[in-house]
């Protein structure tokens, strides 16, 4: 496993992160303890120290459950993220089943009971990366919240701070304005071979700035995993299970063009993690992992080899022709970066 350190900051990470997301909500599938415990561990073992989650995923079981992965000293061996701003224990009783966004708040009297809560639940007394979940334009305008946020990192309650986006909003002003107006050292993304944007946008300011970027959604939402075919058919729960069937077929016909980047030895999952990897201003990729055999796999391309500037540029080209497809605009399906809401 290969590791990079997030500019201006102490804090190191590995190159292949672990979503959270995936064993703590039932977005991709159920997961009981047992089996988010194991995948967990595992991931420590295989080499992973980079654990991303959220307050709200699975109503704080996304924390709890590290608690539980890495117990006492167990604990300093991992690099933990975050997030918060999210109200979720007052979301609409309607809404508790759906991938509908909870209310949020941004008033320091919330964020310290967020913090302090987050801490309980991780079983900790420091948060290794605190991200901004899915904020607003006029959320990160708040000078109070960065008030707030230089105080608890003067006090060592957190080593980080960062801005994760979307994918509720359009967030490439949000991306932009965090990071050349406040300055933050991270920011976390939905990029991948898939959809290039307003990802590319955003690693060019971030290389302007000098900060650096997580991202999320590698494999577009299972697609360049390799796993899917035209018969793929995925639980109620999934939140997959929601999108227009042109989504899958399109998607399939996108993949098989990217081939090409499997000539290395690789396959397409672990080349997804490759190109977003490329660039040096991604520190971690953040595949969704459902099980051990994923797993292993997408550990491993830490160490494969890197893609070249060629093979990149061969995406891009694709990616602007939309893979040789008529445009999904046309038939209600337009490209969009993709992910749970709240995610």
């Amino acid at each position: 496993m290969q590791h990079r350190t997030i500019a201006g900051t102490d804090v190191t990470v590995s190159e292949v992160g672990f979503g959270v997301w995936t064993v703590a909500t039932n977005w991709w599938g159920e997961r009981t303890d047992g089996e988010a415990l194991a995948l967990l561990r595992e991931a420590r073992d295989l080499g992973v120290t980079y654990f991303d989650t959220a307050d709200t995923y699975g109503d704080g079981r996304g924390e709890t459950i590290l608690a539980q992965a890495f117990p006492g000293s167990a604990r300093a061996g991992v690099v933990i993220g975050t997030k918060f701003g999210y109200d979720w224990r007052n979301r609409p009783a309607q809404e508790q089943a759906g991938h509908v966004e909870a209310p949020q708040r941004w008033d320091p009297a919330f964020l310290e009971g967020a913090l302090r809560e987050s801490l309980q639940r991780l079983n900790t007394d420091y948060v290794d990366i605190w991200q901004l979940h899915n904020p607003r334009l006029v959320d990160l305008q708040r000078d109070d919240v960065w008030t707030f946020l230089e105080g608890i990192l003067r006090e060592g309650k957190v080593r980080a701070v960062g801005v994760a986006l979307g994918p509720a909003i359009g967030w490439l002003d949000e991306g932009v304005y965090a990071l050349r107006e406040r300055g933050v050292p991270l920011l976390q993304m939905i990029y991948n071979a898939l959809e290039l944007d307003p990802g590319r946008d955003l690693i060019r300011t971030a290389r302007d700035e000098g900060a650096s970027l997580l991202v999320r959604v590698p494999h577009s939402s299972g697609m360049l995993e390799g796993r899917y075919t035209e018969d793929t058919v995925f639980p109620p729960s999934d939140h997959r299970s929601h999108r227009p069937r042109a989504w899958l077929t399109n998607g399939l016909r996108k993949v098989e063009q990217l081939s090409f980047l499997t000539e290395g030895g690789s396959t397409i999952g672990q080349a997804a993690l490759r190109f977003v990897l490329h660039a040096p201003e991604v520190v971690s990729a953040l595949p969704n992992i459902y099980d051990r055999d994923q797993l292993v796999e997408f550990a491993a391309a830490a160490d494969c080899a890197g893609l070249t500037d060629e093979q990149v540029a061969r995406v891009a080209k694709l990616y602007e022709e939309n893979y040789g497809l008529p445009e999904e605009r046309e038939h209600g399906l337009a490209q969009r970066p993709t992910g749970a809401a709240g995610q």
